[in-house]
Parts: structure tokens; sequence; C-alpha cells
């Protein structure tokens, strides 16, 4: 148990190690709690060996191990299990939390260290918090969903393993008799099979078929052969054996020459993909119905400052962390319905690019006896590659839905709370608006000469920047003033009003007062995100606080995996000088025809001239004349009609037509 935790907390960096340094004072343990510090300071202390620090870290992960342990032990007892992560997150979080009083800077005492566990206990067992359900969501999130290309790549090495047993015991077969030979044969059919996913082993047809497939390329007489090969060729060739057979029995499927056990997966995936983001988006409209309405109710009470009487504080708070839950739960959605649209668009590509090469084959293979192996197997492979990207499409929609109706249970204590008999009273005189209506209705632009006098903060609109669009803004496009004014109020923030740029960090506003506000007191909001975050620890994945938390940093932050930096657009002006290379003038240029001809004519006599005759059609007409050069090859000199005329053959041109 301690192991796995131990492992949990370095690899999904839901919470790092806390530093704890064992002294002894009147017999009681004391340790010293730092959390912002991520592993252990690479150097010596003064004073201390190597060995000495190496002692210190095992005691310190010993005991982290052992309040996690005794955390989820009290939470069983209590009729509650929690998974060991979730306790680990919950530990950072409490401590976090100024409002119980753990200070950092000083040692803890065992009754400190019982407190912490009392308070984790409590937080964990809370069936009324928001806000423990979104702690829930972010964790399970982060455990169960991955990026794309990881998963698959996690999804091929675990087929591949599940896979070694049974090839190595055909690479290691030593078969001599006949008995073992069909032993091994067998083998190699039902390796193929299970490979390739093409129907059930226990099922007598399927296996016929492919032991047929498989035949066709492979025959039994050549196992004497493969046995002389190296392992690594042998795997090589039962991979090449795979391919072949399963691009075999698909095309024999598709035109009914067999294809028994093997699924539509095309026919499949056209229907799953649109039922599938089809309830994807059912959930988010649902969910936006609820962020529509606590928006609403607190926009109208606190910005507004519309005090009502049947809204206590407490109930205030349990709203703005609400808020907070089904934000992240929309958050996780749409991340989810973006990876199925791309699976979509994957699936349409690889159905087109199928269809193709069944097409290609079955010209390839028409009313032939025989056809070339090295002409129609690379075909078969291409094939059968092309169903392998269609069975992990299936797999990877499959997880996406499971994840996506999974988020749905840590999104119910909210809606427990806040029925309809708690809401409608709360919504009497409100109108519910959404964020684009909201944004709509405050998008007047920053005034640059109010803040122009606020130095540290350089302001961005759309006429001067190129890419405003895609530049990614803090605390995920929420407006940071209202979220520190009203502690915990999520607004969206509206690029239109202009975005500022404070420490080479981009933030966007709800109204052009919050803009005003901020570039007056810029470093006191920036401070007070991260106060706010320690109270609701379960914005520091929901607002990417990452800079800020560097100790708990969730598995997966592709939103910023390209961070694009503003290319901001100013005037500018240029000269090009009229005469930027140096003068170099030759005095012996000569540009006159006429000149360069008479110099022509005294360089030679006209008796040692030669007559040439060439004969063309002219550019125009086409119609064949006479051209007549009386020509010196060494003068470059020429005759024609009777005059003597010199003519250097790189300038002159005469044409002479009879």
């Amino acid at each position: 148990m301690g192991k796995t935790t131990g492992h949990r907390l370095t690899v999904i960096s839901v919470v790092v190690i806390i530093t704890i340094k064992l002294t002894t004072a009147a017999g009681a343990t004391v340790a010293t709690l730092r959390p912002k510090q991520r592993h252990l300071d690479s150097g010596y202390h003064k004073g201390q060996s190597p060995l000495t620090i190496k002692m210190n870290f095992t005691q310190t992960e010993s005991i982290i191990k052992n309040i996690i342990r005794e955390i989820s032990q009290e939470c069983v007892n209590k009729g509650h299990t929690v998974s060991e992560t979730l306790v680990a997150f919950m530990v950072k979080a409490v401590v976090l939390n100024p409002k119980h009083g753990f200070n950092v800077d000083r040692n803890l005492t065992k009754e400190d260290i019982n407190t912490l566990i009392k308070l984790c206990v409590i937080n964990l067992l809370n069936p009324k918090s928001p806000s423990l359900d979104t702690i829930k969501m972010q964790v399970y999130f982060d455990m169960n969903y991955t990026t794309r290309e990881q998963f698959l790549e996690e999804h091929r090495r675990v087929l591949e393993s599940r896979m070694q047993p049974v090839i190595r015991e055909i690479t290691d077969s030593r078969a001599q008799i006949k008995e073992e030979f069909e032993n091994l044969y067998h083998k190699i059919v039902l390796t193929i099979l299970l490979r390739s996913g093409l129907g059930s082993p226990s099922d007598l047809s399927v296996v016929r078929e492919a032991t047929a497939a498989v035949q066709s390329v492979f025959p039994q007489a050549e196992l004497g052969t493969f046995l002389a090969l190296a392992k690594g060729d042998k795997e090589r060739q039962l991979m090449e054996l795979t391919m072949i057979s399963t691009g075999i029995r698909l095309f024999n499927k598709e035109y009914c020459k067999g294809g028994k056990g093997i699924d539509d997966l095309p026919a499949i995936l056209t229907k799953a993909i649109p039922q599938t983001s089809k309830t994807i988006e059912r959930d988010i409209h649902n969910t936006s119905e609820y962020i529509n309405k606590y928006t609403s109710i607190l926009h109208h009470i606190l910005t507004l400052e519309q005090k009502q009487d049947k809204i206590t504080p407490g109930l205030l708070n349990l709203m703005k962390q609400s808020l907070i839950n089904v934000r992240q739960l929309e958050s996780f959605l749409h991340i989810i319905l973006l990876d199925v649209k791309n699976s979509a668009s994957q699936v349409e590509t690889y159905v087109k690019e199928l269809n193709s090469y069944l097409e290609t084959i079955n010209f390839t293979v028409e009313n032939k006896t025989a056809v070339p192996t090295a002409q129609v197997y690379p075909q078969f492979i291409h094939l059968a590659q092309l169903w392998n990207y269609l069975q992990e499409e299936m797999v990877l929609l499959s997880v996406y839905s499971n994840v996506a109706t999974s988020l749905g249970s840590f999104s119910k204590v909210h809606t427990n709370i806040f029925t309809d008999s708690v809401m409608n009273p709360l919504l009497k005189g409100i109108e519910i608006t959404n964020d684009l209506t909201r944004m709509s209705s405050c998008s007047e632009k920053v005034v640059v000469a109010v803040v122009k006098e606020y130095t540290s903060v350089e302001w961005l609109f759309p006429d001067n920047t190129t890419n405003f669009d895609k530049l990614v803004l803090e605390c995920r496009g929420f407006c940071p003033v209202t979220l520190c004014k009203y502690e915990g109020l999520l607004l969206r923030g509206n690029r239109d009003i202009g975005i500022a740029k404070y420490q080479n960090y981009y933030y966007a506003f709800a109204s052009k007062e919050d803009a005003y506000a901020f570039a007056e007191e810029a470093d006191k909001y920036v401070t007070s995100i991260s106060e706010i975050a320690r109270v609701n620890p379960e914005l520091i994945q929901l607002l990417e606080l990452y800079n800020q938390f560097t100790s708990i940093t969730p598995q997966r932050k592709d939103s910023r995996r390209y961070i694009h930096k503003a290319i901001v657009k100013c005037e500018s002006e240029t000269q090009t000088d009229t005469h930027f290379i140096e003068k170099n003038i030759v005095k012996s240029y000569e540009w006159n025809e006429w000149e360069l001809r008479r110099k022509a004519v005294k360089l030679r006599p006209a008796n040692t001239n030669q007559v040439r005759w060439f004969k063309l059609c002219t550019p125009t007409t086409g119609i064949p004349g006479w051209l007549a050069w009386l020509w010196n090859e060494k003068t470059n000199c020429s005759y024609q009609s009777g005059s003597y005329i010199g003519r250097p053959a790189e300038i002159i041109i005469k044409y002479c037509y009879c």
C-alpha cells in the first residue's frame, strides 16, 4: 500500500512528497512541512553526509505514507472507501489552507499531525460539499483520462505484453516429430487469430477460416524453415503473417467469401460516434443551464449588490462551490467532445482508405489464377493496418463514453442542495443569461489613455495584435478581478474589451471597470488569486494555476502545451538608399550599335570572309526564306547584298528573304 502511494504521488503529481525532518523534542515526534518544495535539496546541508540526507528522505516518505494510511483507515471505519490519491491531495489541500493555521515555517507536533488527520477525514466524509465533489472529479479525470497518443501507445503495449507468453512458446519451440509440428502450427494460427481480433478462438468456423488464410500464405510444410530462423526473425515473420492473413480475411468478407466472426467496424463506428457526441453535447447543455442559473444569481447578488434575505452566507458559499463544480464538469466534457470529434475525422479517413484498398486488391486479383506475392501482399498488409486503426478507434470511443458518463456522478451534491424549491425564490426577478449575452452587454473597450500611466501593464487589442485570438489567457479566461473581489465568483473575461499583458501573462476581464482596477493594482490581484486558491483547492486545476502551485499539478496540461506569444503590430518606416552599390564607371563602354559595327569593319580585310546560307521560316508567317550571311568566323564580320558590314555575332541578327 505504501509503495503504491509513493508511486502515485510521483507519477500523477497530485501531491508532492512533503518534506519532513524528524527530530526529537521532549520525547515527541515533530516534523517540518514544506508544501511548496518539490524535492529535497540536491546539495548537502552543512554538517550532513549523503547517508544522513537519504535517511531523512526515507523517514519523510514513511511518515507521509503512515498519515495517508491512517486517514484511509479512518474513512473505512466510518463506512467510506477513498483512494490514496484522493487522500494525498486532501492532505496537501488542508496544509495549504490558511484557515487551518498550519505554519510551514514551524515544526509540527504530534498533536498537529492528529489535527491534520482529523481535518482530512472531516473533509473527505462531508456529504454536502460541492468542493469535495469537484476534487473527486479532478482526481478521477487525472487518473482515467490521457491524451489520444499516450492512450494508444499504452493500449498497444498492453496488447503486445499479453501476447508475449504465447509468442515465446512459438519462438522457443523445438518441434521434431509430426505431432509436435501440428501442435506448433495450431498455436501459430491461434496466435494470429488472437492478434488480429477477428473472431473468437472458441468458434470452430472462425478457426477453420483463419487456418485457411494462414495456409494460403504459410503452409505447414514451411515450419522447418521457420524454426531455423533466429528468434527476432521469427517474431517479425509472425507479425507479417498476422497482417497478411488478416488482410485476406477482410478481403474475403467484403466480397462475401468468408468473414465469419468479423464485425462491421465502419458501420458500427459510423453509428456510435454521432450517438456519443450527441450524449456529451446533451450533458454539456444540461451543465450550462446550471452554470447560467448559478452565475446569474451570484452576479445579481454580489456585483449588483442586490442583497437578498433568502440566501445566507453559508448558502452563498455553497453556490460558489457549485458553480466551480459545474464549470469543471463543463471543461472536462468539452475536452472529451473535442477528442470524439477528432476520432470521427480519423474514422472517416480510415474508411475511405479501406474502401480504396479493397477496390485496388479486387482489381489486382480479379479473374486471375495467380498473382505475384510482391504485388498483392503489401496491399493486404495496408488493409490490415487500417482495420487495426479502426479497432483502436473503437476502444477509444468506449473510453471516452465511460469517462464522460462517470464524470456526471461527481456533480450530484449541488443538485441535492439547490433543488427547485430553493432555486425558484432566488431566481425570482432575475434574468438568466449565458456567457455570450453577458459579454455582449459589457463590450466597451478599454481606453488606453486612461491606463497608459500604469506602465507595468501592456494592453493588446485585435487591431494591434495579429494572433489575438490564439493568446492563452490566465485563469482559463475567467476575470481575475471578480474572482478576487467576490472570493471565488467565476465570470468569463471578454477579449473584446482588451487583454492585459502583465509579467508575460495575459488576462481578460468581465468589464471595462474590472480592467481599470487590474491595471491599477495588478500585483495585488495576482497575489490574491493564489490566496483564494488555497481556500478553494479545486480552483488550482480548473484555473490552471500551475505556476503558483508547482506542487499540485495534474497529469494532463495539454491546453498549455503550445503557448502563443503576442505579435504586436506597430507603425514603422525605413529608407532605402538610392545607390546602395558603389559607382563603377567603365569609360570604354559603348552602347551605340553602329559604332560597334564601324569598329568591327576595321578589324579584318574583306577578302578573308566566307559566305554561309541558312534556310528558315519566318516567325510570323512560317514562309520559307533564305538568310544569306557573308561570314568571317575569325573577325565576326559579315557581307550582305554586296556591302561589307561589321557585326558582333552576339548583338546583331539580320534576316534576308528571297
